[in-house]
């Protein structure tokens, strides 16, 4: 059974940065496409960045980019999102996600992930 854990989440001044971690086992992950979404109080569920099985290819929200980075280490079954310049916007239960299909693309959707964890709080205070 596949398991993701969530871990770097805490509260953070403005302008701060977290790194998130989000370990994986359970299959061979390295062979998945995985992802970040966040949802804050009230709002959908939405996609934050996401990164190839490989870790060749990175896409980001508009909202993010150039802020975040979103990185693998397919040797530790971990991916990565390094957020700088936090913002109070930015506010959210963070989740890591992986792909449902085998050396797929990666999606924006969350419908295209089959296996999440069980998010860390991210509290950006002004």
């Amino acid at each position: 059974q596949v398991q993701l854990v969530e871990s770097g989440g805490g509260l953070v001044q403005a302008g701060g940065s977290l790194r998130l971690s989000c370990a994986a086992s359970g299959r061979a992950s390295s062979t998945y496409a995985m992802a970040w979404f966040r949802q804050a109080p009230g709002k959908e569920r939405e996609f934050v960045a996401g990164i190839s099985y490989s870790g060749g290819s990175t896409y980001y929200a508009d909202s993010v980019k150039g802020r975040f980075t979103i990185s693998r280490d397919n040797a530790k079954n971990t991916v990565y999102l390094q957020m700088n310049s936090l913002k109070p916007e930015d506010t959210a239960v963070y989740y890591c996600a992986e792909s449902a299909v085998r050396y797929g693309r990666v999606s924006s959707a969350s419908r295209a992930y089959d296996y999440w964890g069980q998010g860390t709080q991210v509290t950006v205070s002004s």
